[in-house]
C-alpha cells in the first residue's frame, strides 16, 4: 500500500462569476493520479499555473477538493471530519514558498515555531521552551536569535523557521512548495542539504513542488510532470531527464541553462497544438508513463 495516494483529484475554480453572471470554470487540477512510497523524495514539475501548487494544497485541504481521494496511510483524508483531519495535521504539513510572507511579521521566531505546539495543546510552557530550542538547532540557527522578529533574518535563515515550524509536530510526511525558490541560489543548496539531511535523520516523506528541473533532476526519486491541471508524463527522473516522451517534458528540459556557454543548444518550442489534452497516460517503458 503507498504511503500516500492521489486518486482521480479535481480542482475547479470559478472565475468571473457576480449577481447575474454564473462565471466561468477553471480547471485547476484535472483528474491527476499518483502514489508516494514511505520515505521516497517524490517531484511535481511544472510552470506557474500548472496546478502543481493546487494539487498539494487539496491533499492537506487547505483547499477543498471538487472530486477525488487523497489517501494517507489508506485512510482518505478528504473524509475526514474536522477533529480527525487536525489530528491528522499533526503527520502532514507544509513548507510554503514565499518565507517573507508565510510568517507572521508580528511574531517573534520562538513564537511561531511554538505556535503548533500550542493550537495542539502539546507539553507545558518548559517543554515547549525547550522543544523549539531543539527544533532550530535542528535547521542550522541560533537559538539565542529566538527573540527576533522574521524581518531581522535573511530569507534563508527566515525559510529555516518555517522549516522548523513545520517539524515541531514531528510529521511523517512533508509537502515542500517551492521551497528555495524565493532564495538566492548561494543559499538555495543550503537549504536543499538541509531537507536531505532532515529527511535520513526523522524518516521524512517528502513532495516537492518546484519549477526548478535541476534541482528535481537531484533530489527526487520519482517526478510528475504538471500542464494545465494534468499529469502528462510520470516515471523514475533518471528516465524523464534521459529520454523525455510528452512535448511539454521535452520543452522543459531543453530551457534548462547550461554551464558551458559555448554548448550547443537546441531550445524546444512547445506547439499547444501538438499537445493531445485527451490522451491518457500509457506506460512507455518500465515505471514510465506518459501522456501521448
Amino acid at each position: 500500500m503507498p504511503f500516500v495516494e492521489v486518486a482521480h483529484l479535481v480542482k475547479h475554480f470559478v472565475r468571473g462569476a457576480g449577481l447575474f453572471r454564473a462565471g466561468t470554470r477553471l480547471a485547476a487540477v484535472d483528474d491527476v493520479s499518483f502514489s508516494i512510497e514511505e520515505g521516497e523524495t517524490f517531484g511535481l514539475v511544472g510552470e506557474s499555473g500548472s496546478g502543481k501548487t493546487t494539487t498539494g494544497r487539496c491533499m492537506l485541504r487547505l483547499v477543498e477538493p471538487t472530486s477525488g481521494d487523497v489517501r494517507f496511510r489508506g485512510a482518505n483524508v478528504l473524509e475526514f471530519s474536522k477533529r480527525r483531519l487536525r489530528e491528522a495535521r499533526r503527520q502532514m504539513q507544509i513548507v510554503f514558498q514565499d518565507p517573507y510572507s508565510s510568517l507572521n511579521p508580528r511574531m517573534r521566531a520562538r513564537q511561531i515555531v511554538e505556535e503548533p505546539l500550542l493550537i495542539h495543546k502539546l507539553g507545558d510552557r518548559t517543554t515547549r521552551r525547550t522543544r523549539v530550542a531543539e527544533l532550530v538547532e535542528l535547521v542550522g540557527l541560533n537559538p539565542a536569535h529566538l527573540d527576533r522578529f522574521p524581518h531581522e533574518f535573511s530569507g534563508g535563515q527566515r525559510q529555516r523557521i518555517g522549516l522548523a515550524r513545520a517539524l515541531a509536530l514531528n510529521p511523517s510526511f512533508v509537502i515542500l512548495d517551492e521551497p528555495v525558490s524565493a532564495l538566492d541560489v548561494s543559499v538555495q543548496a543550503q537549504v536543499v542539504n538541509l531537507l536531505m539531511d532532515l529527511q535520513q535523520q526523522l524518516k521524512l516523506t517528502y513532495l516537492f513542488i518546484a519549477h526548478d528541473l535541476r534541482l528535481v533532476q537531484h533530489i527526487c526519486g520519482r517526478v510528475a510532470v504538471m500542464y494545465l491541471g494534468k499529469i502528462v508524463e510520470l516515471g523514475p527522473a533518471a528516465a524523464i531527464f534521459a529520454a523525455p516522451q510528452h512535448p511539454y517534458t521535452r520543452a522543459l528540459l531543453s530551457a534548462i541553462p547550461v554551464p558551458d556557454p559555448d554548448a550547443p543548444r537546441h531550445r524546444v518550442v512547445l506547439d499547444p497544438s501538438s499537445v493531445n489534452r485527451g490522451a491518457a497516460l500509457k506506460e512507455v517503458a518500465a515505471g514510465h508513463w506518459a501522456a501521448i
